[in-house]
């Protein structure tokens, strides 16, 4: 069994995501603790929330006091990891895997954690990692968040190891709880939920396209839902693509190429947040086709752009955020009939206001911070009960 390390001597969070990269060789290892300091005063006042959904979660405990450090991991495909500081209280790291096969393992990670202590919170994406990483981890308060339709994307006996799992709707708690009855959950996706309201606002620009959809060129994003549509709207209606990445952007403007339709594609790749924001502000609303998709973060994004929000009805997680003030959920069948209605009232909802009553990073992590704090104080009286009965053994065998 393996052993439960003890925690690093710094407050610590560290989110491990479920990208693999191909092998890497940079600096990693005992010489690079990932601790450095507590963070100062002024630097938790100076931290800004910001970035991907990755960044955000973490980012946000700094700032609320729950850690002083975070670091944010990924895969390696062989070699000797990477590691890169993005400033005082956030890095960067790679780690080798064991094996290609997810949940994955990584005896690299272990062992990292067994030179420089555990994190006080460990959060775990996706596709998760093995049993034997969560339980050197034991003491840390493991967060798991699939952000993706599943509710779980690991086996039970990984899942089991979480202590809190963060779901993107009811019907995911409610699978979690048959899974695991009495396991903390909490609705709190990751992506939409940490919004940052500097990164998208309002510039105050023209208006030069109707919609703005910005997507992954991947298939589960469902972009037939809007070119679809289009394909029955009349050609003044200006749309604007942008894929961050993914493998059909080719075959999408080839489709609106041959087609002859009223939309311009952009990437992959994809470009900076700044201008995410800026191509945004062109928009005069927002478009989301997935339908099995974790609540995805572009749905608050696009609100704090100042755009309201046309979604797919269809849509698995995230259809909490369409409220009367920002946007408007129709079927599949009505899509093209929706985009028209956008089109033309577009300017009587509210969606910043929205998100900055409800979503924005700082209403998040007053919500997620008791959910940790009450795991904590489980996690350190299960652990005073484990050394408890230690010791009653080793008093019954020395009699």
């Amino acid at each position: 069994m393996q052993t439960v390390l003890p925690l690093s001597a710094i407050p610590s969070i560290v989110v491990i995501g479920d990208r693999v990269d191909p092998a890497a060789h940079g600096v990693d290892g005992p010489g690079e603790a990932p601790w450095p300091a507590f963070a100062t005063d002024a630097e938790r006042r100076d931290l800004v929330v910001e970035g991907g959904y990755l960044e955000r979660l973490p980012l946000a405990c700094i700032k609320a006091g729950l850690v002083d450090h975070a670091e944010i991991w990924h895969h390696h495909h062989g070699g000797t990891g990477s590691f890169h500081r993005a400033g005082p209280l956030l890095a960067y790291r790679g780690l080798p895997l064991d094996a290609p096969s997810p949940p994955f393992a990584s005896q690299a990670m272990i062992r990292h954690f067994a030179a420089h202590g555990a994190p006080h919170i460990l959060v775990v994406l996706g596709l998760g990692v093995d049993e034997d990483v969560l339980r050197a981890c034991g003491r840390s308060v493991i967060l798991y968040n699939s952000i993706d339709a599943p509710a779980l994307r690991v086996p039970p006996a990984v899942s089991g190891l979480c202590d809190i799992v963060l779901t993107g709707a009811q019907w995911q708690s409610d699978e979690v709880t048959a899974r695991h009855p009495g396991k903390a959950t909490l609705i709190l996706p990751i992506g939409p939920e940490f919004a940052a309201p500097q990164m998208f606002r309002p510039l105050g620009g023209p208006k030069d396209y109707d919609l703005i959809y910005v997507a992954a060129a991947q298939p589960y994003k469902c972009h037939d839902l809007l070119f679809d549509a289009l394909e029955r709207l009349p050609r003044d209606l200006r749309a604007l693509c942008l894929f961050g990445y993914g493998e059909m952007g080719d075959a999408l403007r080839d489709r609106a190429a041959r087609q002859g339709l009223p939309v311009e594609c952009i990437g992959p790749p994809g470009v900076p947040f700044d201008e995410v924001n800026r191509l945004m502000n062109r928009a005069r609303f927002g478009v989301v086709c997935g339908r099995d998709d974790g609540a995805p973060a572009i749905l608050t994004e696009y609100m704090l752009a100042g755009l309201p929000v046309l979604a797919n009805a269809e849509l698995a997680c995230g259809s909490q955020y369409i409220l009367p003030e920002t946007g408007r959920l129709a079927a599949p069948q009505d899509f093209a009939a929706a985009i028209m209605a956008m089109r033309a009232d577009h300017g009587g909802f509210s969606p910043r206001e929205a998100v900055l009553a409800r979503w924005t990073w700082q209403h998040s992590i007053a919500r997620l911070a008791p959910v940790i704090a009450a795991a904590a104080a489980a996690k350190r009286a299960e652990m005073r009960g484990k050394q408890s009965s230690a010791r009653e053994l080793n008093e019954i065998s020395e009699c």
